[in-house]
């Protein structure tokens, strides 16, 4: 029997079976991640504008954070692939070694980026850098056992 036979016949490899399983529950279990990240941001934001309300401003940051959050996380649950994992790597580790940063070191202004040291953990917080390095950790395993098909 040809592949294709095979493959009309209703015929899979296991190995693929199970590949492709988990490549679609690190989907949904990154794109919920980088949704907490988004909702967290979101919410926060107005509180954070406070401080330089005519500026650049850590609220205006944190809603860019959001938008391109959510963005990254349709991405990952419409492709799946290798570019999308990587994306949401970068914007759930990036904001995940952000939060950590700035909670333990007093970075001062950076030109129009605000100093955003804030020494504190609260509950939002908490659960924002959660669902951050999970996210990450998460789209790395998912870059490790994707399959080279993108």
């Amino acid at each position: 029997m040809r592949t294709h036979e095979m493959a009309a016949a209703g015929w899979r490899p296991r190995g693929r079976t199970r590949s492709t399983t988990l490549n679609v529950v690190l989907r949904i279990l990154v794109a919920a991640a980088l949704a907490v990240d988004a909702a967290v941001h979101w919410q926060l934001a107005p509180g954070y504008q406070l401080a330089a309300p005519g500026g650049i401003g850590q609220g205006n940051l944190f809603h860019l954070e959001a938008i391109v959050a959510v963005l990254v996380a349709l991405y990952v649950l419409v492709r799946g692939s290798r570019p999308a994992f990587t994306a949401a790597l970068l914007v759930a580790g990036s904001a995940f070694v952000a939060v950590v940063l700035y909670r333990y070191v007093d970075i001062p202004a950076i030109g129009p980026i605000p100093s955003m040291y804030e020494p504190v953990w609260f509950f939002g917080k908490s659960v924002s850098a959660v669902a951050e390095g999970l996210g990450a950790l998460l789209a790395a395993v998912a870059l490790v056992t994707h399959r080279r098909r993108d």
